[in-house]
């Protein structure tokens, strides 16, 4: 007689039935992975402002200022795939395995039409885009071959992006963790010696990093793709049955673009702060630039924390269990903000040499640590702002987060960092004040709708 075989913790992590057990358990064995993943998408973007900054200011400002260009477009991929996470970890909680592999394969179509779109704009926008943001020529010149390069790889983008939500939503974090490692070991082993020319490769400046980038996201997905494909995670993916379902692309693209719009608008209201840091000189805007990365990756383990919490809250609703799906909210929330805690004390006490890791110009360490000590204030909201907002976006429930970002960000964000440096003698630090008090009442608001419980009713 055969002993009966084991399974192993592999077989165990991605068979997991996250609607059952400990709710704090499951969080953690989630959320995990998908912070490390979301730490390890934006670490590259980070090391290479890290090496773009040895090339001077005016190339720091202008990776900067088409970085966020960039951040508008990655939103948009990641809102509009929103649908795809929710509506797959609904199917997977139902325990309904076709209707799972029928939206991912629509999600591939959406990806390749988006990317084909974004391609076109990005080659013939670059340079009006950022001479309507009104910086100087050098930074133009800098900033429009960048912007331009990673316009063209969307494509790499959405098809990594569409695996690595296939899995988590799935419930298995840990190999598209595993994919985030390699890419990003890629992306930081290559990006100086394309930068700087090293050994045998041309000396490309910015371009080598944009080249980088593009290069590492279609060695991840593609390695996704041969995850979902042989079985090696918890879906396996199929093309047996294709065929374009019109209706179910409208029903994705009908959930995910609140999701979007609502990335979208936020990309453009940092563009607006931007904006109005310009007239304060290349330094105030090469310090802005620095500290949108900083706050970026303080930022990710507040969207693996959410987006874990929307894929289990997500699989919860389908196995009808809602009060489960919320306690998993509020825990996260918790959590995220004992982390802005610690963060927020490391900040205040080696604002300076954080800042020094990116340049060392006294007058750019000077504005923005200055920078980094006003944002602390908002950091206590980023539990409940951040978590939540991506909690609701997890269950389908896109349509709030973006109203309540659009009322937080252009009724009193973009309005107070205008009028600050105008009406009071903060200078440019009254547009960082401006960005603490958006973040406080989003905080706020969040945390009531998610309260109120309406959510709970959503249907995707």
């Amino acid at each position: 007689m055969q002993n009966p075989k084991i399974p192993s913790s592999r077989e165990i992590a991605i068979n997991r039935d996250w609607t059952e057990g400990s709710i704090t358990g499951n969080l953690w064995s989630l959320s995990w992975p998908m912070t490390v993943s979301s730490l390890l998408m934006n670490l590259g973007p980070t090391i290479d402002m890290i090496w773009v900054g040895r090339l001077g200011s005016s190339a720091i400002a202008g990776v900067g200022v088409s970085g966020m260009v960039i951040m508008v477009v990655n939103g948009l991929i990641m809102g509009l795939f929103t649908s795809l996470r929710a509506m797959l970890a609904r199917f997977v909680g139902a325990k309904d395995e076709s209707a799972a592999n029928h939206i991912t394969q629509q999600a591939f179509v959406i990806g390749i039409a988006f990317s084909l779109v974004m391609a076109v704009l990005g080659l013939f926008l670059a340079e009006p885009i950022l001479r309507i943001m009104g910086v100087e020529a050098d930074v133009v010149v800098e900033g429009a071959t960048y912007m331009r390069i990673q316009f063209l790889g969307i494509m790499t983008l959405s098809l990594l992006t569409v695996t690595q939500t296939v899995m988590q939503a799935s419930g298995d974090a840990f190999n598209a963790m595993k994919i985030s490692i390699v890419f990003r070991l890629f992306h930081i082993a290559v990006s100086p010696f394309l930068i700087f020319g090293w050994w045998i490769f041309p000396r490309l400046g910015v371009s080598g990093s944009a080249l980088t980038s593009v290069f590492s996201q279609a060695i991840g997905g593609s390695i996704g793709l041969w995850f979902l494909f042989t079985g090696r995670t918890r879906m396996q993916l199929s093309l047996r049955n294709f065929h374009l379902d019109w209706n179910m692309i409208w029903r994705m693209v009908k959930i995910g673009i609140p999701a979007a719009f609502n990335s979208m608008e936020r990309g453009l209201a940092n563009l607006a702060l931007m904006w109005f840091i310009v007239p304060f000189g290349t330094i105030a805007v090469a310090g802005h630039s620095i500290m949108t990365r900083i706050e970026t990756f303080l930022q990710m383990p507040a969207m693996g924390l959410g987006q874990a919490a929307g894929v289990l809250a997500g699989q919860n609703l389908g196995a009808n269990k809602p009060e489960r799906a919320e306690k998993t909210g509020w825990l996260a929330s918790f959590w995220f903000t004992g982390v802005m805690i610690i963060g927020s004390i490391v900040l205040w006490f080696w604002a300076e040499n954080i800042v020094r890791i990116f340049n060392s110009e006294p007058n750019l360490v000077r504005t923005t640590s200055a920078f980094a000590r006003i944002q602390i204030a908002s950091y206590l909201g980023y539990g409940f702002s951040f978590v939540l907002s991506q909690c609701l976006n997890g269950i389908g429930e896109t349509m709030i987060p973006l109203v309540v970002a659009l009322t937080t960000m252009w009724l009193l964000e973009v309005p107070l960092a205008y009028f600050l440096p105008r009406i009071t003698n903060l200078g440019v630090y009254g547009v960082r004040w401006g960005i603490v008090a958006g973040i406080a009442m989003r905080g706020i608001l969040s945390s009531l709708y998610f309260k109120w419980g309406r959510w709970k009713s959503k249907r995707v």
